[in-house]
């Protein structure tokens, strides 16, 4: 069993030479996606594509391909239409489990926190099979990503110090770490797959 810890070193590991291009990647999906949320129709229909190319980018990062900027455009052609549409439900549905209270989103929204990465490991499959199989693969690891995300706490005080610039560097460490988290968590998930256990 893997702990935070191992995945944060992980990561570390992995950006060792290439925080340049993963903090201009990451600069510019925020860039994009905050001006996209100015208006409906853009996060419509552009939201779901760069969503899908920046998870397409870390994991092409946690699997040493050395991806470049450009990976951040790659829904807008292998998975248009199928990336809006997983996008989409995954906000929904995370949206409609919070109406029942706040817990419930939070735990929801860690039972589909794999759907982008299984998207783009399998860009054909069906929207509602890559929310599905995000809630099964998910299933007793909702914790281990929380923690994970928790452990970065003091990291974001530290930024909060820097008026925000120190995001610049946390976010790529987090993407990645949380890349690398998928990577654990599909290798066990096809254990359990091939062994009966799902």
């Amino acid at each position: 069993m893997l702990y935070a810890k191992d995945y944060r070193e992980a990561a570390r590991k992995n950006l060792a030479g290439c925080w340049g291009m993963a903090v201009l990647t990451t600069l510019l999906y925020g860039v994009l996606n905050s001006a996209l949320q100015a208006t409906f129709l853009g996060i419509l229909i552009l939201g779901g594509p760069l969503w899908y190319g920046f998870h397409s980018f870390w994991l092409k990062q946690v699997r040493w391909q050395k991806p470049d900027i450009g990976e951040l455009f790659d829904g807008l052609q292998k998975c248009f239409v199928n990336s809006i549409v997983v996008y989409l439900l995954q906000s929904i549905f995370t949206f409609l489990w919070g109406l029942l209270f706040v817990i419930p989103g939070i735990t929801k929204g860690y039972s589909y926190a794999m759907a982008p990465y299984i998207l783009a490991d399998n860009p054909g499959m069906d929207a509602l099979e890559v929310i599905d199989t995000s809630r099964n693969m998910m299933k007793g690891n909702k914790w281990q990503l929380f923690c994970l995300d928790f452990s970065f706490i003091g990291w974001h005080l530290l930024c909060g110090l820097t008026l925000g610039i120190g995001y610049l560097w946390l976010s790529p460490y987090i993407a990645c770490a949380r890349a690398q988290f998928y990577e654990t968590v599909k290798a066990e998930y096809a254990e359990d797959l091939l062994h009966g256990r799902v």
